[in-house]
């Protein structure tokens, strides 16, 4: 499964939610056109079996499947690779345990250098963030418009932007360089088929 070089990338919310619940948001996120799925939980009650469950409804809908963090977890389930942090272990561990087809995506915060860093390790995408206010990452410090645009010009594979983004934002990121915009609540706090539908116009 290849990383797509632009488009929507869904990061799932599983806070107070079943498990029946998060499938049936992501099977409707896919519905909208979502180009690549984030599997995030801080508090799993089953990561295995939901994790897994999610790798067959990407699968089935040749959407790759990313896991947040936790390196064994997407070796133990298939996934299509891993988005690893600063604290979250090298990239080179990552490519030895996953394998040379695996995806691997770096946050990079605001540090275009990371980014070239991660480029230069073989990363296959870098994530910038956060840009806008965040429910989800409240405490996050804040990336730069800036960063992008410099990043834009000396990076060579795909830019994700990430943070507070809304339709009525997101353009403006997409304009400065982001290939993908990374989305939680704007996808998953209300009905995630209209609401990724949203986002589509941005592509267009």
């Amino acid at each position: 499964m290849r990383f797509p070089k632009s488009g929507l990338y869904a990061i799932t919310k599983t806070e107070d939610k079943t498990t029946d619940q998060v499938i049936s948001d992501v099977s409707e996120a896919i519905k909208g056109g979502i180009k690549v799925l984030q599997y995030r939980d801080k508090q799993p009650a089953d990561a295995i079996y939901l994790a897994g469950a999610l790798k067959e409804l990407c699968k089935t809908h040749n959407i790759p499947l990313i896991i947040n963090d936790d390196i064994k977890l997407a070796k133990h389930i298939g996934a299509d690779g891993v988005h690893i942090g600063k604290d979250d272990g090298q990239i080179s561990y990552a490519r030895e345990i996953l394998g040379l087809q695996a995806i691997i995506g770096v946050s990079c915060y605001d540090s275009v250098e990371q980014a070239v860093l991660a480029q230069n390790l073989a990363a296959d995408y870098v994530a910038f963030g956060r840009f806008f206010s965040s429910s989800s990452k409240p405490q996050a410090a804040i990336a730069h418009i800036s960063s992008l645009q410099q990043a834009k010009t000396i990076i060579n594979i795909p830019i994700v932007a990430i943070g507070g983004i809304l339709p009525d934002n997101g353009a403006e990121l997409l304009d400065a360089g982001a290939d993908l915009l990374a989305v939680i609540g704007g996808v998953f706090n209300t009905t995630p088929y209209q609401s990724t539908l949203a986002y589509q116009a941005l592509f267009k």
